[in-house]
């Protein structure tokens, strides 16, 4: 009977090592799989942040074609405008003119254009281009007097600076 008693002690210490031993590679499993989870958030993150910095790049990339383009349109608006300001005796044409600059105006409207405000507004580096100043005691310090050429962006970018005389 001693021998089964020994074999049963034996047979009790085999299974909490083998326990142990299992117990060992759950943990190692875990550990794993915590690895690769953590991974797997990183490169989903990751993934994320490169299709944001990819649209960004993509906006930025079309607004500076669309900037590209309206830039080499505007001396054409400009034209329009004064066509309009002219003298002329023909209504019927001068109205024609202010429909078709209309049309324009709406298409860059349409393609997020804008004109830059000036008259009134504070003088603006980064928005206004001045190309000289005056002396105006009804007018406050870096506000602008008269706009010679209108400005335009999209967003945030200036596709042509306007051309203001600042005042004091």
């Amino acid at each position: 009977m001693p021998d089964n008693k020994e074999e049963a002690k034996e047979i009790k210490n085999d299974n909490k090592d083998e326990n142990r031993k299992l117990k060992e590679e759950i943990a190692i499993q875990k550990q794993k799989l915590d690895e690769q989870e953590d991974r797997l958030k990183r490169l989903m993150a990751e993934f994320d942040n490169f299709k944001k910095r990819s649209t960004k790049e993509r906006e930025g990339l079309y607004n500076s074609l669309i900037g590209d383009i309206i830039s080499s349109l505007l001396p054409v608006l400009d034209n329009l405008e004064n066509a309009c300001n002219a003298e002329t005796k023909d209504e019927g044409y001068k109205e024609g003119i202010k429909l078709v600059l209309k049309q324009f105006k709406d298409v860059l409207t349409s393609n997020g254009v804008q004109e830059i405000e000036t008259v009134g507004t504070t003088f603006d580096p980064e928005l206004h281009e001045a190309v000289s100043s005056v002396i105006d005691e009804n007018l406050g310090e870096k506000e602008i007097k008269q706009e010679y050429r209108k400005g335009y962006k999209i967003g945030n970018k200036v596709i042509r600076h306007s051309m203001v005389v600042v005042a004091n």
